[in-house]
């Protein structure tokens, strides 16, 4: 991983608030493999993370049984939140072996033993140690990790420091830094979506023998985010998310002009526009006082949805479609939760439940969309 493309183009670069929602592949596969790497490394005077530790090990091995959902669980008993947890005995704060949830995975009892041969889930003895060392401190659970606000990592002023440091700890070390030709070529697709000509290599690495390499870097990611390619190439995966297509897809697949709401996202990306008005104008920019033609626009996010004019269709059931529609894409694309399973019943991993699913329908429920 080069330290100039994790680090310089994200930190000397927030100030481009919307790039969030389509950062460029690399980047995003850098995350992941930042996450995937590190998840579940703690050293022994370290506390235990719910989320990163122990969820992942309940929700394995014990949520078909004891979690969210009433049709399969057994005795009564949720381990996916703390208070019946508490209150059934299983767990038992800072006394392990008075739990019974310890009693049970330790056991050696055919009859007692969880979980229960049956189920084709067997328990590592690493975690049911850590199962245990997670009650003595307290059996603290936390919030489904997207309700949770990330916080800065005091001790590192920038991700190469924060990526520094876990290499570090893991005994692993960074790849060396790429040389000219490979940089421009990799921060040029990410911000532009096409490679950079001959003659914009030869100047990169005049500028780098001129002025260094970080100066370089800094100005290189300046002018390809001027440029109106940066807008188009970030704009690629919100269009894919808010599934957008100049086509009505039902039935005849009849075209539909969508391209003017097309070119208001690239134009907001170029502009820089703010992620909170970026929001406010697509889910209601025609709502707002004195709505500009741009505003209203804007909201054409909500009419992205599939269409129908077949003769015979029901207007009432395709107009209840797209307000599903609308629920699903609306909280897929800002809150990051799949609600569409609430439709027909509470959530079994995402928490969200039937009747907050209909409370956020309604609002997509009062417009004046036609069925047909």
């Amino acid at each position: 991983m080069n330290r100039y493309l994790t680090g310089t183009l994200l930190a000397q670069k927030t100030q481009t608030l919307i790039a969030f929602p389509a950062l460029p592949k690399r980047i995003l596969t850098l995350a992941v493999f930042i996450c995937i790497l590190f998840s579940g490394h703690v050293t022994a005077d370290e506390k235990l993370d719910f989320n990163r530790d122990i969820r992942p090990i309940l929700s394995d091995n014990c949520f078909l049984c004891h979690g969210p959902a009433a049709s399969t669980r057994a005795a009564e008993l949720r381990l996916d939140k703390r208070e019946p947890a508490i209150a059934s005995g299983a767990i038992k704060p800072g006394k392990p072996d008075e739990s019974d949830l310890v009693e049970r995975i330790f056991s050696d009892d055919a009859d007692s033993i969880m979980p229960p041969p049956d189920s084709n889930k067997q328990l590592s003895p690493e975690q049911k140690k850590t199962l245990k060392r997670w009650i003595q401190e307290g059996a603290e659970y936390q919030q489904h990790w997207s309700f949770v606000s990330p916080k800065r990592q005091p001790e590192a002023k920038s991700i190469d420091e924060f990526v520094a440091k876990k290499l570090l700890a893991s005994q692993l070390t960074a790849n060396p830094p790429s040389n000219p030709e490979t940089l421009i070529r990799r921060v040029t697709f990410d911000l532009n979506g096409v490679p950079p000509t001959p003659l914009e290599v030869e100047q990169f690495k005049d500028d780098i023998n001129d002025r260094g390499i970080d100066d370089a870097y800094q100005a290189l990611v300046d002018r390809l985010l001027t440029r109106n390619a940066y807008g188009e190439r970030m704009a690629l995966a919100w269009l894919d998310a808010a599934r957008y297509g100049d086509s009505s897809v039902m039935h005849a697949d009849g075209p539909r002009d969508m391209w003017p709401w097309r070119d208001w996202v690239i134009n907001a990306y170029n502009t820089n526009m703010p992620f909170n008005q970026f929001t406010t104008e697509q889910l209601a920019g025609d709502l707002l006082p004195n709505a500009t033609v741009e505003q209203k626009i804007a909201s054409g996010f909500n009419r992205n949805h599939a269409t129908s004019d077949e003769g015979g269709a029901f207007a009432e059931e395709l107009r209840v479609e797209y307000v599903v529609d609308r629920v699903k894409t609306t909280s897929t694309v800002w809150l990051g939760l799949t609600m569409e399973c609430s439709q027909c019943h509470d959530h079994k991993y995402d928490p969200i439940s039937q009747e907050e699913y209909y409370k956020f329908f309604a609002y997509f429920n009062n417009t004046t969309d036609p069925g047909m």
